[in-house]
């Protein structure tokens, strides 16, 4: 089936989208939130005749969910894209979506309204063209990937498809993996005493020192084991330390906070306890005490490279680009683990573009043209 994208109906949907701020609250104390932004896609949803549902999720934030629904005797397909951003700081005109040499410029350009746009086109060209899947097409739109991912975490409580696509910018490749991560409080308990009190003081931070120097050792050796295929190797750094109270006071207490880059087979049980052993070899010095304990955990991901919904974008994909398209990893983190650990065979792929986090954020438009078309095809051949 060779469905048509309404190309100006998509390029004006970026635009609009564009130029709605959707910063997240989270990140920037100023930001608006999903409200405006999940008020649009509601309304755009609405106009192509899905069903649609808007869930609170609290000040400033939404999830906005349209169904297409099927005739009930198919596979069903959740596509997936965040309406929030990172902050505009340094950008002379964040909310522009100036159309300059076929790039749309402007903050959440790439990452990931232009996504959200070729979503909403892909449902508009099966809805144009009369299309009866055979089974449900979620289009959803969420709050927070950008912080905590409290959206996709309270959407897999209300929906539930056979698979999902999640539509971050990959260039056009299919990624099949990224990696997690885990956030560690690692602390050092010295003993408080006047400065000229050698004697009597411990220092949690000296003793945080013998902990970093371990820890370089162990960073270099994760970066040197074998790596995943697609997602590269497990790493970690140092994010935050903080210890003492004033300087001629020997320090009580030091926090260090740990980011450690999971790759797909790793368990936050494995991680802990190469953390658990620095502190036990160094726990040979009597006044050495320290704690490890995991504060946030997002697992890594992975789908097979034959599983069904990988098979079908992977064929449409190259139907529409006339060539065979690249598998790829990621070396960061994206809500498809949420999907994935939902139970939904989960697969990424979204549009070109430069600049995710930047001064100068751009969308290349024709490859959100081509997305749109890659989404509406592949929800044709899954749906079934």
């Amino acid at each position: 089936m060779n469905l048509q994208i309404d190309r100006d109906y998509l390029v004006q949907t970026m635009v609009d989208l564009v130029r709605i701020n959707s910063t997240n609250p989270s990140l920037s104390p100023d930001g608006a939130g999903e409200v405006e932004i999940g008020a649009y896609v509601a309304d755009a949803l609405n106009d192509l005749g899905l069903e649609v549902t808007t869930y609170d999720l609290g000040p400033k934030r939404v999830n906005v969910v349209g169904r297409l629904a099927g005739k009930g005797n198919g596979r069903s397909l959740l596509l997936n894209a965040h309406m929030d951003t990172v902050g505009v700081a340094g950008m002379t005109d964040p909310f522009s979506a100036e159309i300059r040499d076929g790039k749309l410029y402007g903050r959440g350009s790439q990452d990931m309204k232009g996504s959200l746009a070729a979503q909403i086109a892909a449902a508009k060209a099966l809805v144009d063209a009369g299309v009866e899947l055979a089974g449900d097409l979620w289009v959803t739109a969420v709050a927070d990937e950008e912080f905590l991912s409290i959206g996709s975490d309270d959407l897999v409580k209300h929906v539930r498809a056979d698979a999902a696509i999640v539509t971050e910018p990959t260039d056009l490749h299919i990624c099949r993996a990224h990696r997690g991560f885990i956030w560690y409080d690692v602390e050092t308990f010295g003993r408080a005493a006047h400065g000229s009190r050698y004697a009597e003081g411990i220092d949690a931070n000296m003793r945080m020192g013998r902990f970093l120097a371990q820890l370089d050792y162990l960073e270099q050796e994760l970066r040197a084991r074998p790596p995943h295929p697609l997602a590269g190797p497990p790493s970690l750094h140092a994010s935050r330390i903080h210890g003492g109270n004033e300087i001629s006071i020997y320090a009580a207490h030091c926090k260090l906070e740990i980011e450690r880059r999971t790759i797909p087979g790793e368990t936050e049980a494995l991680a802990r306890a190469e953390l658990q052993a620095i502190i036990d070899q160094l726990a040979s010095d009597p006044t050495f005490r320290a704690t490890v304990k995991a504060t946030f955990l997002r697992e890594p991901f992975e789908v097979a490279e034959d599983a069904a919904i990988v098979q079908a974008l992977h064929q449409v994909t190259a139907d529409r680009l006339n060539r065979q398209p690249q598998h790829s990893g990621q070396t960061f983190w994206t809500d498809a683990a949420i999907f994935a650990q939902a139970g939904m065979e989960t697969v990424l792929i979204g549009p070109i573009g430069q600049g995710l986090h930047s001064a100068e954020e751009w969308v290349d438009v024709q490859s959100v043209v081509d997305l749109a078309a890659i989404l509406a095809e592949t929800a044709v051949h899954y749906c079934q």
